[in-house]
C-alpha cells in the first residue's frame, strides 16, 4: 500500500482517481455519489439506534448503578465522550480500509459535510473487496459490541461498539453490492466514487 493524503475534498467527483474501463465492465447498481453522504448518515442513525437500545435494555441494572453512584450529568458527559471518541477513529477507520489496498490509495476529508473516504483504482477480488469494506467496522464496532455481549456490565463498551458499527453505512452497501452483484471469479475496482466489476 502507498498512502496519499489528498486533503479536503472540494466536491469535484470528476477529479478523483479513476481506472481505465476494460471491455465488458459493469457498474454496480448504487446510489448517486452526491446523494451517498445523506444516505450513509441516515443509515448510521438507524443502525446506532437499533444497537444502542439493546445495550440500555440488557445493561439497565449496570447503567442505573452508574447513574446512582455518579449522576445523570456524569452519565451524559460519558455519552458525549463516547460520541466524540467515535469521531477520533474516523481517520484510523479509513486507514484500515487503506491497508487492504496493494497499490496507491488516496484519502480525502471534508468533515464539515461528514465525509472521510479512501479510493484507489486497483483491481480487487470479491473477497478482498468485502474484507476491505468491513474491516474497520469489525475492529472498531463489532469486536467491542461482542465484548459487551459477553460482559454486559461493560455497557459503555457496547455503546462504543454500536457507534463504531453505525459508522459503516457506505461500507455495508459496498459489501452487499459486491456479494450480490458480482459473479464468482469477477474482479471489482473503484472508479472515482463508483464501483465496477469485470470478469
Amino acid at each position: 500500500m502507498k498512502f496519499h493524503y489528498m486533503g479536503k475534498f472540494d466536491g469535484n467527483y470528476d477529479a478523483l482517481p479513476t481506472r481505465e474501463h476494460e471491455e465488458g465492465y459493469v457498474p454496480f447498481r448504487e446510489p448517486d455519489a452526491k446523494k451517498l453522504p445523506l444516505i450513509m448518515n441516515i443509515l448510521a442513525l438507524v443502525i446506532a439506534l437499533a444497537l444502542i437500545i439493546p445495550v440500555h435494555v440488557v445493561s439497565a441494572e449496570y447503567i442505573g448503578k452508574f447513574i446512582n453512584s455518579h449522576s445523570v450529568l456524569v452519565y451524559t458527559a460519558l455519552w458525549v465522550g463516547l460520541a466524540l471518541g467515535t469521531l477520533v477513529v474516523v481517520v484510523p477507520h479509513e486507514f484500515l480500509h487503506g491497508l487492504c489496498f496493494k497499490g496507491d490509495v488516496y484519502m480525502y476529508t471534508n468533515l464539515s459535510k461528514g465525509l472521510c473516504f479512501v479510493v484507489g483504482p486497483e483491481l480487487f477480488s470479491k473477497t478482498r473487496f468485502i474484507l476491505m469494506s468491513l474491516l474497520p467496522n469489525i475492529v472498531f464496532g463489532l469486536i467491542p459490541y461482542i465484548v459487551w455481549i459477553i460482559f454486559p456490565n461493560l455497557w459503555y463498551v457496547g455503546i462504543w461498539g454500536a457507534l463504531g458499527i453505525s459508522m459503516g453505512g457506505g461500507d455495508y452497501m459496498n459489501a452487499f453490492n459486491a456479494l450480490f452483484q458480482m459473479p464468482n471469479g469477477s474482479k471489482t475496482y473503484l472508479h472515482g466514487m463508483n464501483s465496477f466489476w469485470i470478469k
